[in-house]
C-alpha cells in the first residue's frame, strides 16, 4: 500500500487525466484568404477601370468593398513584409529586396523575429495556415537545399507551402519548393503555375476541413501573375488578338473614362500626361505597333487566366459553404512594372545584360509571345496605361508606384456590397484589420522575443454602409524606395525622385494637394514653400521613427561586399547525379571568367543524354552526349554556338568536359576534352561570346535537362543513360569586372522580384 498523499493515484483508474487545451480562435472568427497579385497596376482590374476580363475578381468587388486610396511600398519584398508583419518595411529589416543583407538593421533581407508575422499569430490562435505561390522574404543566398531555413514559409508561420522562393519564375515550368525542399520543375503538357497554386490551396483547405470540419484556416495565395514573364495558355492569347491595336493612348483614355463613370476616381481627377520616354502611339511605325500590341495582349491574357483561377477558388469556397464566413483580401504589391523598358522585351536576359533587342528581331517571334519560349514584358507605354490615370511606375514613390487596387470581401461582416472607399490606407493596415476581425491582439512577446509595436491601423471602421464619408484613421505615411521618397499627411503629399550619387538633402521635392489633385498633375511647391518645408521636415522625423536611416543608394558595394566570389575559388563545386534541381541563384557563377565543367562518367557506345544543363531556351549552357559525340552549347539569348567533338567517344570510364579560357572581356575559347588517366585529349574548340552579367533565367540540372530545354537539338529531359558519378565546376579567378557586374546586378535585381 502506498503512503503517497499527493499527485496521481497508483493506477490510471485512481487518477484524473488532464490535457493542455488546444488553441482555438475566438468565437465567430472567420476564415481568412489573402490573394496577392504581382505588378498589377491601379487600373488593370476590370472593376478598377480596364477592359480586361476579370469577372471573378469583379464579383468580389461587387459583393465587397473597393479601396481607391490604398498604398504599398512600390516594390515586392517590402510590400509583402509590411503585409505579413503590420509594420513598415524599414522597421522590420526589408528596406528593399530580400536578395541581400547590407549589415544595417533596415535592410537585412528578412522580417525581424521581433515582428511576428500574421501566419505566426494566427497559428498560435488555432488557425491552419497555408501558403501557395511567391515568397521572396528570405535571403536568396539561403534559398538552397542547405538552407538555413529560418525565414522560409514554414519557419515564419505556415503549416504548408507550395510555391517558389524568389521573385519570379517561368509559369509553364516553375522552379518549385514544397514545404522545405525543392522539387523537380513540372514538365507536362498543359501545366500552368497559376492553376497549380489554386489546386494546391484548395487541396490544403479541403484536407483540413475533411479531417477537422469547421477548423479555421488562413490561406495565403501569392500569384506569380502578373509579373513577367507574361505567359498564358493559347486560348487566352487568342482571345485578345487585335484588342489593343488602337494603342496605349486610346486605351488610357478609354480606361480613364470608365474610371470616371464607375466612381473609381473623383470627377475632378485628370489623366496625367505621358511619362517621359513614352512615345505617342500614332508616331510609332507598323512594326512597333504590332509588337507592342501583342505584348499587351499577352499581359491581358495572363491576368484573365489568373482571374479564372481566383474564380475556381471562390467556387470551391461557395460549394463548401465557406464563402460567406471567409474574409478575402485581394491586393497588388506595387504598380505596373517599368522593367520592360521603352520597347519591351521578349527575353529578359537582354534587359539584365544591358542589351537592347531590336524591334525588327522581336517582331519575327510575334506569334510566340506569351508562350513558353519567351520571357516577355511590355514597354513603358503599357505600364503607364496599367496605372491610369497616375504618373510613373513600380519602384517610384509617385502614385503610379504606390497606389494599388484593394478589395475586401466578407459577406458576414460587410453590409455595403459594391461600396467604394476612398480613405487613405497603407499595406501595413491589412494585418491589424485581419486581427481586429478575428478578435486577436498582437502578442507583446512571441516565442521569447519582445515584439515591436504594430504600426498599422485597422480598416474595419470602413466596413459599415455609413462609412463612406468617415475620415481616415491614418493621419500620415512616409515612403522610401532606393532613395526615392515621399510623405503623405492630411491630404498633402511631398515627393522626390532620387538620382544616384546626388546629395539627399539637395534634391528638389514636388508638392501636391491629393484631395484636389488625384493624379499629381499640379506641383504646388512654388506656391506653398512653407507647406513643402513642413512636409520635408515631417519626412525626416518619420525616417528617424521608423528606422529608415541610413539612406542608401549603393549598388556596386552592396553586391560585391557580400558575394562569395570576391575571393579566389579554393575548391571545385561538385554535384552528384541525384542532385535536385538547383535554382538559378545557387548555380556556379561563370560570368566573364575562365572555367571548366567536368563530368566523371562510365559510358558505352550507345550512351547519350545531358551531363549538366543550366538555363532554358532563352539562354544558358549545356554539356551532353549525342550520337557518340560530346557536345557543348552556349545559348546566347536564344542563339546557340554549338561545339561537337571531332571524333566519337570511346566506351569506358573517363572524365570529359569543356574548358573555357577567357581571352577578352566576355569572350574566349571553349575546348572539349576527354581525360583517361593522365592523358587529356582535346576534341575541338570554338570561340564564343558570353553574356556579361546574367547567364540564365533558369536553374541547373545534373544528368538531365528539366523544364524548357537549353538546346533545340533534343527533347527534354534527355536523361543521361551512362553512369555519371559527378559533375564539377572549376572556376578561375580572372574576373576583373566585379565592380561593373555588381552595379548591373544591383540594378537588375529590382526587376527580378
Amino acid at each position: 500500500m502506498s503512503n503517497r498523499t499527493a499527485g496521481p493515484g497508483v493506477t490510471a483508474a485512481e487518477s484524473t487525466p488532464s490535457w493542455d487545451p488546444r488553441p482555438t480562435p475566438p468565437s465567430n472568427a472567420p476564415n481568412v484568404v489573402v490573394i496577392v497579385l504581382d505588378d498589377t497596376g491601379f487600373s488593370h482590374l476590370g472593376c478598377f477601370g480596364s477592359d480586361i476580363d476579370t469577372p471573378n475578381i469583379d464579383r468580389l468587388a461587387e459583393s465587397g468593398l473597393r479601396y481607391t486610396n490604398f498604398h504599398t511600398t512600390a516594390l515586392c519584398s517590402p510590400t509583402r513584409a509590411c503585409l505579413l508583419s503590420g509594420r513598415n518595411h524599414h522597421s522590420v529589416g526589408m528596406r528593399w529586396l530580400s536578395n541581400l543583407d547590407t549589415g544595417f538593421s533596415n535592410c537585412r533581407g528578412v522580417i525581424s523575429k521581433s515582428a511576428a508575422t500574421l501566419p505566426e499569430v494566427l497559428r498560435e490562435n488555432g488557425y491552419g495556415t497555408f501558403a501557395t505561390g511567391k515568397w521572396h522574404l528570405a535571403n536568396l543566398e539561403d534559398c538552397s537545399p542547405a538552407g538555413p531555413f529560418d525565414h522560409w514559409p514554414l519557419q515564419r508561420g505556415f503549416n504548408r507551402f507550395h510555391g517558389f522562393l524568389g521573385g519570379a519564375t517561368d509559369q509553364f515550368s516553375p522552379e518549385l519548393v514544397i514545404d522545405n525542399h525543392a522539387v523537380e520543375p513540372p514538365n507536362e503538357d498543359g501545366y500552368h503555375l497559376s492553376e497549380d497554386l489554386v489546386d494546391q490551396a484548395i487541396s490544403m483547405i479541403s484536407a483540413q476541413q475533411s479531417s477537422s470540419p469547421g477548423e479555421r484556416f488562413f490561406s495565403y495565395i501569392a500569384f506569380g501573375a502578373t509579373h513577367s514573364p507574361h505567359q498564358a495558355p493559347d486560348s487566352y492569347l487568342d482571345k485578345y488578338k487585335g484588342t489593343y491595336d488602337a494603342g496605349w493612348d486610346a486605351t488610357r483614355q478609354k480606361w480613364y473614362e470608365k474610371q470616371l463613370d464607375t466612381g473609381i476616381i473623383p470627377p475632378e481627377a485628370e489623366l496625367s500626361p505621358r511619362n517621359r520616354g513614352v512615345e505617342p502611339w500614332d508616331e510609332l511605325n507598323e512594326e512597333q505597333k504590332a509588337l507592342y500590341a501583342k505584348m499587351q495582349e499577352a499581359f491581358a491574357a495572363f491576368l484573365d487566366h489568373t482571374d479564372d483561377q481566383v474564380g475556381r477558388l471562390i467556387n470551391f469556397l461557395e460549394t463548401q459553404e465557406l464563402l460567406d464566413d471567409t474574409l478575402i483580401v485581394l491586393l497588388s504589391d506595387n504598380g505596373a512594372s517599368q522593367e520592360g523598358g521603352k520597347h519591351g522585351t521578349i527575353n529578359e536576359l537582354a534587359y539584365f545584360n544591358l542589351m537592347r533587342l531590336e524591334v525588327s528581331d522581336m517582331v519575327e517571334h510575334l506569334d510566340e509571345i506569351g508562350g513558353p519560349n519567351h520571357y516577355n514584358n511590355y514597354p513603358w507605354g503599357w505600364a503607364q496605361a496599367g496605372n491610369t490615370p497616375l504618373r510613373f511606375y513600380k519602384q517610384n514613390t509617385y502614385e503610379g508606384g504606390i497606389r494599388d487596387p484593394l478589395i475586401i470581401h466578407w459577406p458576414n461582416g460587410i453590409d455595403d456590397p459594391g461600396g467604394i472607399r476612398d480613405q487613405y490606407h497603407h499595406v501595413i493596415d491589412v494585418m491589424p484589420t485581419i486581427l481586429d476581425v478575428v478578435g486577436v491582439v498582437p502578442p507583446e512577446n512571441f516565442q521569447g522575443v519582445e515584439q515591436q509595436p504594430v504600426e498599422g491601423t485597422s480598416m474595419r471602421y470602413t466596413f459599415p454602409s455609413n462609412a463612406c464619408d468617415t475620415a481616415t484613421t491614418r493621419p500620415k505615411q512616409y515612403y522610401e524606395m532606393m532613395g526615392h521618397r515621399a510623405i503623405w499627411s492630411d491630404g498633402w503629399k511631398a515627393v522626390t525622385m532620387h538620382r544616384k550619387g546626388e546629395a539627399f538633402e539637395d534634391e528638389e521635392w514636388a508638392l501636391y494637394n491629393t484631395e484636389k489633385d488625384f493624379s499629381e498633375c499640379h506641383d504646388l511647391s512654388s506656391d506653398e514653400p512653407e507647406k513643402l518645408k513642413d512636409m520635408i521636415d515631417l519626412w525626416w522625423n518619420e525616417a528617424e521613427s521608423f528606422n529608415v536611416l541610413p539612406l542608401d543608394d549603393r549598388g556596386t558595394e552592396l553586391f560585391v561586399l557580400r558575394r562569395e566570389d570576391r575571393v579566389p575559388p579554393t575548391k571545385p563545386q561538385r554535384f552528384l547525379e541525384n542532385t535536385p534541381h538547383l535554382e538559378r541563384f545557387k548555380v556556379p557563377d561563370i560570368r566573364n571568367r575562365s572555367f571548366e565543367i567536368a563530368g566523371k562518367v562510365n559510358i558505352e557506345s550507345s550512351s547519350e543524354g545531358v551531363l549538366v544543363a543550366s538555363g532554358a531556351r532563352t539562354g544558358g549552357i549545356v554539356l551532353y552526349i549525342a550520337d557518340g559525340n560530346l557536345v557543348f552549347e552556349y545559348n546566347f539569348m536564344g542563339s546557340s554556338t554549338i561545339l561537337s567533338s571531332d571524333k566519337k567517344l570511346d566506351p569506358g570510364e573517363c572524365e570529359l568536359g569543356v574548358s573555357y579560357r577567357k581571352t577578352a572581356e566576355n569572350h574566349g575559347i571553349a575546348t572539349l576534352y576527354v581525360t583517361n588517366g593522365d592523358t587529356r585529349d582535346h576534341l575541338g574548340e570554338v570561340e564564343i561570346d558570353t553574356l556579361p552579367h546574367r547567364q540564365t533565367m533558369y536553374g541547373m540540372d545534373v544528368g538531365r535537362d528539366l523544364g524548357p530545354t537549353v538546346s533545340e537539338k533534343y527533347v527534354g529531359p534527355f536523361a543521361f543513360t551512362g553512369d555519371l558519378d559527378w559533375v564539377e565546376f572549376r572556376l578561375k579567378n580572372d574576373r576583373d569586372d566585379l565592380e561593373a557586374a555588381a552595379e548591373v546586378e544591383a540594378r537588375n535585381a529590382l526587376a527580378d522580384q
